[in-house]
């Protein structure tokens, strides 16, 4: 019965230690890898609007694509420390220019293709801005741009800075579409706080388990007490 009761004992720290480790390990790395905001503007509507949290992945510019809707932060540009929500629109080497075509049918083009956006506000590409441009965008830097093109002071406002683009590392992060990887995080932190549930139940069981023991063992005999 004592080596039961050691067996436990060495299951319980080791299947509780584990958990402890995956537990705090993925509190740790959530709090590493993502972050979460908070909207505030109309800019990036109906995509987001004023209001919705979102959750995003603690990625550099280098990682981002077109599509991608990211954070990022400009305090030069939009003098406050807060983070800004925007489309990718262009990555370096790119050329981005507006528009061509007229009314619903207008488009951005990039590198010479027509750019599909089904997620502009009303459809409107232009948002009230008349000025074309032809930007070519630096490496190192992104063009981006708000889905509510008529309430986001994006790359359009400031092209004499660099042809409104900005440098790779004012990017903070890439929102996430969905929570898959977050799931994944959830459940490694779950199953390591049941490990470590687990673990205290094997503690326990040791423990009964070993004072049994003793109590089954039988008192010594008068005479074996005798020198």
């Amino acid at each position: 019965m004592s080596g039961k009761g050691r067996g436990l004992g060495i299951a319980a720290i080791v299947v509780g230690l584990v958990g402890l480790l995956l537990a705090l390990g993925g509190v740790g790395y959530a709090r590493h890898a993502f972050g979460a905001a908070t909207v505030s503007s109309e800019s990036m509507t109906p995509t987001y609007g004023p209001g919705d949290r979102v959750l995003y992945e603690r990625v550099g510019g280098g990682e981002v694509r077109r599509g991608d809707v990211v954070m990022l932060s400009a305090p030069d540009r939009y003098h406050s420390d807060g983070l800004v929500m925007q489309r990718v629109i262009g990555v370096g080497g790119d050329r981005v220019k507006c528009c061509t075509g007229d009314g619903p049918g207008a488009r951005i083009t990039v590198n010479g293709k027509p750019l599909e956006e089904p997620y502009l506000k009303d459809g409107d590409v232009y948002g009230g801005y008349p000025l074309p441009y032809d930007v070519r965008v630096p490496e190192g830097r992104l063009f981006l741009l708000g889905d509510h093109r008529a309430s986001a002071a994006d790359s359009r406002a400031f092209l004499a800075d660099h042809g409104g683009t900005l440098p790779a590392s004012a990017i903070k992060g890439r929102v996430l579409d969905g929570y898959t990887a977050l799931g994944v995080l959830g459940v490694v932190i779950i199953a390591g706080a049941v490990m470590v549930l687990v673990g205290v139940g094997l503690g326990i069981a040791a423990f009964v388990v070993r004072r049994r023991a003793r109590a089954a063992v039988p008192p010594a005999p008068p005479w074996a007490m005798q020198v």
